[in-house]
């Protein structure tokens, strides 16, 4: 074989290599920052569903709070 074929195929599998991977690495990258934003939505979701519940023990204190001071006068 004559050098410049040789350079030639070397290029080509330092080439490809590089190639492959960079897709692994960014398929890695994608996928852990994939999982990251599910984990916040898994929190949003479950803040979410809290808050009716927080609005409801909310309501409940002011009406004892309400009947406490109508009782107080």
């Amino acid at each position: 074989m004559s050098n410049e074929i040789v350079v030639g195929l070397l290029a080509l599998v330092g080439t490809l290599s590089g190639t492959f991977g960079g897709i692994l690495t960014s398929s890695k990258l994608t996928a852990y920052r994939i999982q990251q934003l599910e984990d916040k939505v898994d929190r949003h979701n479950n803040f979410a569903e809290r808050i009716p519940l927080i609005e409801e023990k909310i309501k409940t204190v002011t009406e004892r709070l309400n009947e406490m001071e109508r009782t107080a006068k």
